[in-house]
């Protein structure tokens, strides 16, 4: 609770500081207590040799006397907006440290000049970070707060993992952590190697008591760069011929993972006289093939394999007696 205290005390000055002065009601909502705390904090302010005083009546309030206060001189209008996009409300939420990015900012406006004081305003006006990606939970996978703190500390990690029915216990040196497109993950070292883990499978994260030592030349960001490409590499196994339209030659971004978008453009054939075009498509399995090219609809022929063509061509039929049932 002290520590709680002394962050709100600080908060406190630094408001005070960077908007002169405000009231006992307005300081209690900025910093969601009651203006009776508002008061013990500033008594204990004075005494600590805060220079706090009070105006009194209608229109008075807390300020600090004038000249305390710390600049932060060099700062560009460009340098200051950008500082402050940088702080966008997302993923620091989810890991815990929202109060502190919230303290921090306050520390950096106080520290402006004046004529820079409106830089958070000016950046939250024009930019939103949404950063989960549409129809998933926004909510934080359980023991993200845990794997935050233990990688702020370097200390190891322990979690169950579950990979399908099986789960097993893992102790980790926790590296960092990534945010992709909603999702967690985890990069550790595991004996000499690294190794990534999603967030999501994890069970019972709990922060070890013991510390170690980290390699400061791994690159998490490289890391994490190369292990992605490798992924999508791995998991685009097979490959599949097909026809698009030029609309289904459009869409297909839109079901497909972008390198394997990206190699159909670089394969694609000229086009017939209705803009039709063949191409070789990597894909993950006939299974996964099927549900994707399944979306294009009439956009799409499937040239190749001859199993994943019939397939095809079984679901039109069904489409085709269920929607032919409604004719009259």
């Amino acid at each position: 609770m002290v520590g709680v205290r002394a962050a709100r005390l600080i908060s406190l000055v630094l408001l005070l500081q960077n908007r002169e002065s405000m009231t006992g009601a307005e300081l209690a909502r900025e910093l969601e207590v009651s203006e009776r705390t508002i008061y013990r904090d500033v008594l204990a302010l004075g005494a600590a040799g805060i220079p706090v005083y009070a105006d009194r009546g209608r229109t008075g309030g807390y300020r600090l006397l004038g000249g305390y206060r710390t600049r932060l001189t060099g700062l560009s209008r460009t340098e200051a907006d950008a500082l402050f996009l940088a702080g966008l409300p997302g993923p620091v939420g989810e890991m815990g440290l929202a109060d502190v990015v919230a303290t921090a900012r306050l520390k950096v406006l106080a520290a402006l000049p004046s004529g820079l004081r409106d830089a958070s305003t000016r950046v939250e006006r024009r930019f939103h970070l949404d950063v989960p990606g549409w129809f998933r939970s926004t909510d934080p996978p359980a023991g993200l707060g845990e794997l935050a703190e233990a990688v702020w500390q370097d200390r190891t990690v322990e979690f169950g993992y579950r990979r399908g029915d099986r789960e097993s216990t893992r102790t980790v040196e926790p590296y960092g952590l990534v945010c992709k497109g909603g999702g967690w993950y985890l990069v550790a070292r595991v004996g000499s190697g690294h190794r990534t883990y999603r967030v999501d499978r994890m069970t019972g994260v709990t922060v070890g008591g013991r510390t170690f030592t980290r390699d400061d030349s791994f690159d998490l960001a490289g890391y994490w760069t190369r292990q992605a490409e490798r992924f999508v590499r791995e998991i685009l196994r097979e490959e599949v011929t097909i026809r698009l339209s030029p609309a289904g030659r459009y869409a297909l971004r839109f079901v497909a993972e972008p390198p394997a978008v990206r190699e159909a453009e670089a394969n694609v054939g000229e086009p017939d006289g209705q803009g039709w075009v063949v191409t070789r498509l990597p894909v993950e399995s006939p299974d996964v093939a099927y549900g994707q090219l399944l979306s294009l609809g009439p956009e799409v022929e499937v040239l190749q394999p001859p199993e994943l063509r019939a397939r095809l061509a079984s679901a039109a039929r069904q489409l085709s007696r269920l929607y032919g049932a409604d004719q009259r």
